[in-house]
């Protein structure tokens, strides 16, 4: 009976190792048909590496051979996925410092928020979920630091650098969530783009996105008409770099945090971060450098990126 006992538990070892392999080698193909569940995975996705050490510790206590090479399989696979992130890839200092931070609307503590970002010392700096009362706010504590602006809506861009040109970025939402700003950077032009996608929610009808996976579609289409070389989109996107539904963004362009951070960069929720929704991505550039900064009055924490030509 000990021995039928101990069979069962090891064959719920095996089965529980290849399963959670299997979610992380092809989280791409579960669907979203039902209640969204591919997209609400792969936004938690690294977490799933609890599991690894829970599953070696389980199979270790039967010291069953072929559960303990199965508990080894999930951790092979997460290792394959997410090894190259944990090490500091800084380089150093680039020739302009981009820092982006979701401010949350109910943020009435303009002054300490603005120090915290301040500190980093930014050529340009991004905010979103601005309201008007705060934007005026923001511009009385930036304006004197940063010599060029531009703001539409809730979203907004200050910089050290000439502003050649600007334009809102329809997301067909009727109010302003993204933009575009052409910025000369000593003499080379890099196009920002600023936007706050829609949220996402997780309800009795499951992770629902629909609306914010419409609004990445028309970033992506707008980033693939820019004519300029150099893109740095900055901002809360809503969805982590491995959510399928950003795919019209993220093919096109590459993750700061992932090519020269250290670490997941989590930056939500502020108090306990479980994954990183706020982004620096680009093209026709080189990251040397990407870090989260400490958390401020809002419910997100500012990210900051570093970039050479």
């Amino acid at each position: 009976m000990r021995r039928t006992g101990a069979k069962i538990f090891s064959g719920v070892v095996i089965a529980a190792s290849l399963l959670l392999a299997g979610v992380l080698l092809f989280h791409r193909f579960i669907p979203n048909r039902w209640y969204n569940l591919g997209s609400l995975i792969e936004t938690f996705l690294p977490w799933f590496g609890i599991g690894v050490p829970v599953l070696v510790v389980l199979a270790a206590i039967r010291r069953r051979p072929l559960a303990i090479v199965c508990s080894l399989l999930p951790a092979l696979v997460w290792f394959q996925m997410y090894a190259a992130l944990i090490p500091d890839k800084h380089q150093g200092a680039g020739d302009f410092r981009v820092v982006a931070h979701n401010v949350n609307a109910e943020n009435t503590d303009t002054e300490a928020t603005a120090a915290t970002l301040l500190a980093a010392e930014p050529d340009v700096v991004v905010l979103v979920e601005l309201t008007e009362e705060q934007r005026l706010d923001w511009a009385g504590v930036l304006d004197g630091a940063y010599e060029h602006s531009a703001s539409y809506g809730t979203v907004a861009l200050w910089s050290t650098y000439p502003i050649t040109e600007s334009n809102e970025v329809d997301l067909e939402l009727g109010w302003a969530r993204a933009f575009r700003a052409a910025i000369d950077i000593d003499g080379e032009p890099v196009a920002f783009y600023v936007a706050h996608l829609l949220s996402v929610r997780v309800n009795a009808e499951g992770f629902t996105s629909e609306q914010r996976n419409r609004t990445a579609e028309l970033l992506g289409e707008a980033i693939a008409a820019e004519d300029l070389e150099r893109v740095v989109l900055a901002g809360d996107l809503n969805g982590t770099v491995q959510d399928r539904s950003l795919a019209p963004i993220t093919y096109q362009l590459d993750s700061a945090q992932a090519a020269a951070g250290k670490g997941f960069g989590f930056t939500w929720p502020a108090d306990a971060p479980l994954a990183r929704i706020d982004q620096v991505l680009y093209r026709g550039l080189e990251a040397t450098g990407s870090d989260v900064l400490d958390a401020t009055a809002s419910d997100h924490r500012p990210v900051q990126a570093d970039f050479a030509f």
